[in-house]
């Protein structure tokens, strides 16, 4: 019994962790299947994300091969810093500057969707209102006193907190629902990079599942043969 308590509590702890960082989490669906979505969440991930932050243990070259992507399309529009399709998703910012300038080095993204679950990043990153108390004059309700300066203003325009509800006070490049759907597919990408074999994995369990299917009906066909005699 004492096992099966502690299990349920590890279980329920990221949860927690979550609930207790800030405000109620918005419910996010994830969709590998949709190659257009991601292909969009990773170029709104490099353009965006890996000026500071790395996915190092996520290569260019994999991204194109499970994107349906060509490996002279990444170059060209994923790696700006002149290196190879094969490298990985690394940034030039270094560790002690990056904790130089925002109080802490930004960290690695490749497994962010995993650690902090898809929720919690499509609410974290709909949630920057206006803070001038804040080093970058923003806060964050879901992860109250981020350090992070809030790099999607420009398309989402600014909000402020009032009363426990965020108010859009300014306009961005994007309507609401245009910047929910980029925040969509963003994290949608980057739950595809906490596991890309998921990919194969469905791939490989539709067929799987039809293979047993006719295996199931050649079986019973044989079954019904070899019976057919006995009485």
């Amino acid at each position: 019994m004492r096992r099966l308590i502690l299990a349920c509590l590890l279980a329920a702890a990221p949860a927690l962790v979550a609930a207790s960082e800030g405000a109620a989490l918005p419910g996010f669906k994830t969709d590998l299947t949709n190659r257009a979505a991601l292909q969009r969440g990773a170029r709104t991930f490099v353009n965006y994300c890996v000026s500071c932050h790395s996915a190092e243990f996520m290569r260019y070259a994999r991204v194109a091969q499970d994107l349906g992507l060509t490996p002279e399309q990444v170059q060209a529009n994923m790696v700006f810093d002149g290196g190879d399709v094969n490298q990985v998703m690394d940034v030039a910012l270094g560790k002690k500057d990056g904790a130089k300038w925002f109080g802490q080095a930004p960290p690695d993204l490749t497994l962010a969707a995993r650690s902090r679950g898809a929720d919690w990043l499509y609410g974290y990153l709909r949630s920057f209102h206006l803070d001038p108390a804040r080093p970058f004059g923003v806060n964050n309700t879901v992860f109250p006193n981020t350090a992070m300066p809030h790099v999607l203003a420009p398309l989402q325009g600014t909000q402020e907190l009032h009363d426990g509800h965020l108010k859009q006070v300014a306009k961005g490049d994007l309507e609401p629902a245009q910047y929910d759907a980029l925040v969509r597919d963003l994290v949608n990408f980057m739950v595809y990079m906490g596991e890309p074999a998921k990919l194969v994995r469905y791939s490989l369990g539709i067929k799987v599942m039809l293979f047993l299917l006719v295996f199931s009906g050649l079986a019973y066909m044989v079954k019904r043969e070899y019976w057919r005699d006995v009485h």
